[in-house]
């Protein structure tokens, strides 16, 4: 039976499912394990902070359990691998083949960039584009580093950007270098002949052909959603995605459902899954894509959420870095997570229950030791921060330590692969 209404939770379930959860954790992640989750999601989001562990890695973790994070590297960040990286969602890995869907996204891009509002940067960097250009012909693929010299002084109090790297994301976001990789993080640019098949890129589909396929990947990977949620996935524009929810309707592609308590539209993906429960249990990293479209994790599970780690210290409400707890089909907390490897422990710097909500503080004290485990570290600590915390100190059998107010001293990372201000900050790249 066609389905035109859903619950609030059976909406939950559905896009849980859709993402992956609800099956038991492997003892073993396979290669082939991690290339089915990632064709799932469509694309990671990568970040550079890393005082827990690098976005990038949590999505596969949360959903599958214990892997080796080599293996991924050697998957997503060889030279010509099956995986590469753009400006997606935001800086994302993607399937390689799926770069092709963004070729009119760098068009645009290149004729927004060079208007007036942009001019400055694009004219400042011109002749530096050039020597990249034939540097890149002569010597082949190389990170940014390798091009920087004393001329080129980082700049500006926060992204610091030469117009060497300034000039290399310019080129970057238009097609004119691809990723060809990264050494250690840090990306490595090619030309796009050096690293892909001849005419890969100009083999690409029209615009409109390449929304739709965009779109109807984005409700596979929601399951259900409405047009902002769908447009948010791959940062469309809403009347793109429109013109594509109504071809893909008429398909029999997605199917029109009103879901309880959601004042939009929805569409559900007619390949989705109602499960009657799903069981999970797991912390996720603020860029997963159950939750980084924030206006759709207050919709469907009441949590609003805000990431701090940009937040003055003693302006943090929950903390530095906060991962929300998914247990089923609810968000029923949120936790500080670092990483201590000089110490070999994992320390919960905060630990919160959302109100309204049941936190299973058992259930959480085991995800901690399996998640500290996969960092391989050795011991789990609770400070004595959050409404929560005293629960899963108790939980895990240990004592909780005293906040120390460096803790909250944390300085952000740098964001190297976020768009300097001249380089264009609207990632959403003609989003509305």
């Amino acid at each position: 039976m066609v389905r035109t209404t859903l619950s609030a939770a059976e909406a939950r379930r559905v896009a849980l499912a859709a993402q992956g959860f609800g099956r038991p954790l492997a003892d073993t992640v396979s290669t082939r394990a991690l290339n089915a989750t990632i064709g799932r999601l469509g694309l990671l989001q990568i970040d550079s902070v890393n005082v827990f562990e690098r976005s990038h890695y949590l999505p596969l973790f949360a959903r599958l359990g214990a892997y080796d994070r080599s293996t991924l590297d050697r998957l997503t960040f060889r030279r010509s691998g099956p995986y590469t990286e753009y400006w997606a969602h935001e800086a994302a890995i993607v399937p390689r083949d799926d770069l092709r869907l963004f070729r009119w996204r760098m068009d645009a891009l290149r004729e927004r960039d060079a208007g007036p509002t942009r001019i400055d940067g694009v004219t400042r960097t011109a002749t530096v584009r050039r020597e990249l250009q034939a540097l890149l012909r002569a010597e082949g693929p190389m990170p940014a580093s390798a091009v920087e010299h004393e001329s080129n002084v980082r700049r500006g109090p926060w992204w610091g950007w030469s117009d060497v790297k300034l000039g290399l994301e310019q080129m970057f976001r238009w097609g004119e270098v691809v990723s060809a990789g990264r050494s250690g993080f840090e990306r490595v640019y090619a030309l796009p002949e050096q690293v892909l098949p001849a005419g890969f890129l100009d083999a690409a589909p029209d615009r409109r052909t390449a929304v739709r396929d965009l779109v109807q990947r984005a409700t596979r990977a929601l399951g259900v959603g409405t047009r902002a949620d769908v447009a948010d996935y791959y940062r469309l524009r809403s009347d793109d995605t429109a013109a594509a929810l109504a071809d893909l309707t008429d398909a029999g592609v997605l199917l029109p459902v009103r879901v309880e308590g959601w004042r939009e539209q929805a569409w559900m993906h007619a390949d989705a899954r109602v499960p009657r429960r799903v069981g999970a249990d797991a912390v996720l990293s603020p860029f997963d894509p159950v939750v980084w479209f924030r206006r759709r994790a207050e919709r469907m599970y009441g949590f609003h959420y805000r990431i701090e780690i940009y937040t003055p210290a003693p302006k943090r409400v929950f903390g530095y870095y906060v991962l929300p707890v998914l247990q089923d089909d609810r968000l029923v907390g949120r936790i500080d997570l670092k990483s201590d490897r000089q110490r070999g422990v994992l320390r919960v710097r905060t630990a919160w229950q959302e109100p309204g909500e049941r936190l299973d503080a058992e259930r959480l004290a085991e995800t901690l030791r399996r998640t500290a485990a996969w960092q391989g570290l050795g011991a789990v600590e609770v400070t004595d921060r959050g409404t929560a915390a005293a629960d899963v100190a108790g939980a895990l059998g240990v004592s909780l330590v005293p906040h120390r107010s460096a803790d909250d001293a944390d300085a952000p990372a740098p964001v190297a692969d976020a768009p300097a201000p001249d380089a264009g900050a609207d990632t959403a790249a003609l989003g509305d």
